[in-house]
């Protein structure tokens, strides 16, 4: 099971964060979003792949990020079509592309993107693309048809664990962010650290 830590922000934080070694950070790039990144990224073990994360940006404006500040995978958050996920993949870079979920979501449209994305991301559908820190019904995702993998995110904490093992559903990863933020953008990494070891002790058998 693999772990994304998202809305990173702070670059001390960053720092603190990246010394548990998950095997994603998230960055968002989106100028609404409390989390934007302001400023340099630190270097980061190379065991974690540097996720950007965007909501309807150009190809243009994706691009410079990636140059910018190295990034491995790219996670798309807003209404990106399949031929906006398609032009991106000449980038060689990883791709997410997020839907947000809903009692009739219709997983029948996932089959259009499944060439041109690597994952795919599953969030609760609310106000924002991310950082709603509400679950939506895991249920759902029982009748998930595509061998694409994909990330579970929207509001995931400690308390979590125990439904997602229950549901045994075929995951690739999990997402987390506002459950550990001490402040937007600032995440508790001794919360973060608990977590982790019970992501591996309980879900990684």
């Amino acid at each position: 099971m693999k772990l994304k830590i998202c809305g990173m922000k702070y670059p001390e934080n960053i720092i603190e964060v990246s010394s548990l070694l998950p095997d994603y950070m998230g960055f968002i790039f989106w100028g609404k979003s409390t989390r934007c990144v302001e400023g340099f990224i630190p270097l980061l073990p190379k065991s974690i792949q540097k996720v950007g994360v965007f909501v309807d940006a150009t190809i243009a404006e994706i691009q410079s990020k990636i140059k910018q500040y190295d990034l491995d995978a790219i996670q798309l958050h807003g209404n990106e079509d399949v031929d906006f996920c398609e032009n991106l993949k000449s980038e060689n870079i990883e791709i997410i592309k997020v839907f947000s979920i809903h009692n009739t979501f219709n997983f029948n449209q996932l089959a259009a993107f499944e060439k041109h994305c690597d994952y795919f991301l599953f969030d609760t559908k609310g106000k924002l693309p991310g950082g709603n820190g509400m679950t939506f019904d895991w249920d759902i995702l029982k009748n998930y048809p595509s061998k694409t993998p994909f990330f579970l995110s929207g509001g995931i904490g400690m308390d979590e664990l125990d439904r997602i093992k229950n549901l045994n559903l075929p995951l690739y990863a999990i997402d987390v962010n506002s459950k550990f933020e001490i402040e937007p953008g600032l995440k508790n990494t001794i919360l973060l650290k608990t977590f982790q070891k019970k992501i591996q002790n309980e879900l990684s058998r």
